[in-house]
């Protein structure tokens, strides 16, 4: 049976960082946690068309800071730029958070270069019933015209409405998953068809740390 570990949390440390960064007592860690997984739920639910590659949450005192990394900063600022206040009222009254809540948003340059939106747009290919081979070479394009060093695909499911579900997959480049050293950006989205849900997972190797 194969031992697999996940591409982020194996790198803890030494390419990659915590997303969340906060220190508490025994008894109010799964309060914590719990608070974290909302924000984070809250935030990709409400703002799902705004492109948001990651959520990064750091607590100090009474001060809960939440950084946005997104592609399309507009859709969250919304038309009269009160988009940010709009989001921390609601935080504060539908999950309580006591303290300040302070929102940056950071705005991602190169959009193809980041695995979580690579694999929010090949979702979007697939629950709009283009055949799966497509959508796996067209991401792949996109990612090579973005100069990454190796990527790797892998989509499981009932793929284009067969009757048994199975696993395809596609490699273009490097993409050393063993080597610590190496910046691995790993993804995993959901794509809710007609026919099922299918999985989709994909490894960007960027460049050695």
């Amino acid at each position: 049976m194969g031992q697999k570990t996940h591409p982020s949390g194996f790198r803890i440390g030494i390419t990659e960082s915590h997303r969340s960064s906060w220190f508490c007592t025994m008894s109010e860690y799964p309060n914590v946690i719990e608070q974290d997984y909302k924000i984070r739920y809250y935030i990709e639910k409400e703002l799902e068309k705004a492109a948001i590659a990651k959520i990064k949450i750091d607590r100090k005192l009474d001060q809960t800071e939440i950084s946005i990394y997104t592609a399309r900063p507009g859709i969250i600022l919304g038309k009269a730029g009160n988009g940010i206040n709009i989001i921390r009222d609601n935080l504060t009254k539908k999950l309580k958070i006591i303290g300040k809540i302070r929102l940056n948003l950071i705005e991602i340059n190169e959009p193809d270069k980041e695995a979580k939106l690579l694999s929010q747009w090949i979702s979007q290919q697939l629950e709009k019933r283009v055949a799966f081979r497509r959508a796996l070479r067209q991401a792949i394009q996109k990612a090579q015209k973005a100069n990454v060093t190796g990527i790797k695909i892998q989509i499981a499911g009932r793929l284009n409405g067969a009757e048994i579900a199975r696993k395809e997959w596609a490699r273009e480049g490097r993409v050393p998953l063993q080597t610590l050293k190496a910046n691995i950006d790993y993804a995993y989205t959901r794509a809710n068809t007609i026919y099922g849900i299918l999985g989709i997972k994909i490894w960007l190797f960027k460049e050695n740390i």
